[in-house]
């Protein structure tokens, strides 16, 4: 049995979300949910392990907070 850790759990929502920036571009917490089908507390782990891996860049749309890979 997998014990369940930090890294087991927001590690490989990290890499589904990096994914997804990777093929779709920027996005909202709202468009990754659909597109992923994660829930959104997920989700911000997962924004909280890339931001902590320098790997995602944050820009503050007109209605959302919009989210991208670093280049």
């Amino acid at each position: 049995m997998t014990e369940l850790t930090a890294e087991t759990i927001f590690g490989v929502k990290a890499g589904i979300v990096w994914e997804t920036l990777n093929e779709n571009g920027p996005s909202s917490v709202a468009d990754i949910a659909k597109t992923t089908g994660l829930k959104r507390e997920m989700i911000y782990g997962a924004l909280g392990w890339l931001g902590r891996e320098n790997k995602i860049s944050i820009e503050k749309g007109e209605r959302a907070i919009v989210y991208s890979l670093k280049q």
